[in-house]
């Protein structure tokens, strides 16, 4: 049955459009306004530099070594299905229960809130302090309805077929590299002082820690400069996913043994190359004190001010709202294919598992959407992505050591690409992020272990749904 579904997929989509929605699914609102919080937690312009460099680097990591997996198992799923084949079905089902309840349908309420909150710098009444309905502590804004509408409207969009998403994501993908590398090029020619860099530069690895109640800096070491790179990575580990996106629409890649691998590598290394030049510009512009207080951590408007005068905050405001609606497009697509591949399984309601005309599963777009919309009027899509992070970061661990674990167990399947630098690197992928985890238990357990405890709800739910199965 399985099989015979997965053929039913078109295969419409090229390296290219694989490369493109990699990227487009990476590249958020993150990289215009994360380093504010990460230069409040480290205060410095060499650590605030090295922890994007850390991030993109161990994204690469992690994608080439997926390259392998992908290759191995080029079906509509991804990580699902690799978590399958080196497990069992109750860690996939927990990734996909995970993938539904928080970390897809999270990122996308997400991200539609950003969009919305960009709208209302172009058109003020669309903004989350215009409150048109209110009961009891239940408050309706505008910004939560354009959300909505971004999600409906992209929804509809996927659920005609493949083909309109793809074109949709590479247009808006290419115009959004191009906006980015134009704010580069700029900011470093037009805006560039030296005296700013030299300031920013002067103590490049004392660390300090900014205290917002005091406006003052206050030195760190030790445990407290661990919480602040831990808490500091959370924001660009955030700006850094999504990559693995392309894994889930491999039944719809052409020649995906050789295209999934190879976009995923050539996507993440596009990304982790822009957004250290786009930290290089920003420090390069902004003192970095003006960096750590940025208004509602906006630093991109903040540079973007610095380089085009008072137009630089519309600039900016359509350049995100671009960004995140590319964003959203290929995370909308993406998601429903795993949901798709569960059905099949018997680990997801029936429907989802159908196909429809134009060889989508528009029941599971849809089923997505509701979610989603659901999230964005909780208001509580912050926390979601503060404890989001972790449940991502496990199941990529997971996966990863996956790969070792099928080399002993299916010795034998052709494997058209190898993980690059087996074992030493997807194991320093598995140590550092461990490493991560264990530092945002530690010093975030009060969002993190909301994480962990949706993760293993799921336990029972996969026990108490099973039967069905058979």
């Amino acid at each position: 049955m399985q099989e015979e579904n997965q053929e039913n997929f078109k295969r419409e989509l090229g390296l290219l459009d694989g490369t493109m929605l990699v990227v487009g699914s990476m590249i958020g609102s993150g990289i215009f306004i994360v380093s504010a919080d990460i230069a409040r937690q480290v205060g410095s312009a060499g650590w605030l530099t090295l922890i994007w460099l850390i991030s993109g680097l161990i994204t690469i990591i992690a994608a080439v070594s997926y390259g392998e997996l992908s290759a191995m198992f080029p079906k509509a799923g991804g990580q699902y299905v690799y978590l399958k084949e080196a497990y069992n079905k109750l860690i996939a089902f927990l990734y996909g229960w995970s993938f539904f309840a928080v970390i897809q349908t999270g990122t996308i309420a997400a991200v539609g809130v950003a969009f919305s909150k960009f709208a209302a710098y172009l058109y003020e009444p669309l903004s989350d302090e215009n409150i048109l309905f209110e009961l009891g502590s239940f408050k309706l804004n505008a910004a939560q309805i354009v959300s909505i509408l971004t999600i409906v409207l992209l929804t509809y969009i996927n659920s005609r077929g493949v083909k309109n998403g793809k074109i949709l994501q590479t247009v808006l993908t290419i115009i959004k590299i191009l906006s980015l590398v134009g704010l580069i090029v700029f900011g470093l020619t037009l805006a560039a002082k030296a005296s700013i860099w030299d300031a920013n530069w002067a103590d490049a690895w004392t660390t300090r820690s900014y205290n917002a109640e005091s406006g003052s800096w206050l030195p760190i070491s030790g445990t407290a400069l661990i919480t602040g790179i831990s808490a500091a990575m959370v924001g660009s580990l955030f700006s850094s996913d999504a990559w693995n996106g392309v894994t889930f629409i491999a039944g719809e890649i052409k020649n995906p043994k050789r295209n999934v691998g190879f976009s995923l590598f050539l996507g993440t290394f596009i990304v982790t190359i822009i957004y250290v030049l786009t930290n290089l510009m920003y420090l390069a512009v902004i003192p970095l004190d003006e960096i750590a207080t940025a208004k509602s951590d906006r630093v991109a408007v903040v540079a973007s001010q610095y380089i085009f005068g008072n137009i630089g905050t519309l600039i900016i405001a359509i350049m995100i709202m671009i960004s995140t609606f590319a964003c959203n497009n290929g995370l909308i697509m993406a998601g429903a294919r795993v949901y798709y591949t569960m059905a099949n399984d018997g680990l997801f309601f029936k429907k989802a598992a159908v196909l429809n005309k134009a060889s989508v599963p528009e029941w599971a777009l849809w089923a997505q959407c509701i979610w989603a919309s659901a999230l964005c009027l909780t208001g509580k899509y912050g926390d979601l992505l503060d404890f989001v992070i972790i449940i991502v970061l496990i199941f990529y661990i997971l996966t990863i050591y996956g790969i070792f674990i099928l080399r002993k167990k299916m010795p034998d399947v052709e494997r058209p690409y190898k993980a690059f630098g087996y074992p030493f690197l997807p194991m320093l992928y598995i140590v550092i992020a461990t490493a991560i985890c264990i530092s945002l238990l530690i010093t975030k357990f009060s969002t993190c272990g909301w994480g962990i405890l949706i993760m293993l709800i799921g336990i029972p739910v996969y026990y108490f749904t099973k039967p069905k199965e058979s």
